[in-house]
């Protein structure tokens, strides 16, 4: 299976934030959304992530002050992406080697769709459920 399954089961609405926003802005927007990360975008262009990890390093660092940052001067760049045809375990494979939660799905350049560890994992076990109930299905039949 592919990434393009997990992003197809759930719309299109991607969130996102611009390089001209604030730390703060961007921040209220993972509070508001219940969120653990963001593509920055330009022009439908991922420019890099900024994540509760950005944030929480960034305070430790600078304090309050870093609320009024730029993103696009503290947001990780650049962003590790894959495509809407990478494979989940490739892509969990990616996730666990480069040790990050959150992927930016691009295809030609533009912005799909973005995918945390939590929805990889999950699509994995729903998998592993539903084979697992279909050979039950198959055993008791025989």
């Amino acid at each position: 299976m592919t990434i393009a399954s997990i992003i197809s089961e759930r719309g299109d609405n991607i969130y996102t934030a611009k390089v001209s926003d604030t730390v703060s802005q961007v921040a209220a927007q993972l509070a508001d959304k219940r969120i653990g990360a963001l593509p920055i975008v330009e022009g439908g262009t991922v420019m890099g992530i900024f994540s509760e990890r950005d944030l929480v390093y960034g305070v430790a660092r600078l304090g309050a002050s870093f609320l009024n940052e730029k993103v696009a001067d503290v947001m990780t760049k650049p962003a590790i992406n894959v495509d809407s045809n990478t494979k989940v375990l490739s892509a969990l494979s990616l996730m666990t080697k480069r040790r990050i939660r959150h992927l930016p799905v691009v295809d030609d350049h533009k912005l799909v769709g973005f995918v945390s560890i939590g929805d990889l994992v999950k699509f994995r076990i729903d998998k592993i459920e539903s084979e697992a109930a279909a050979m039950r299905d198959y055993i008791q039949a025989v």
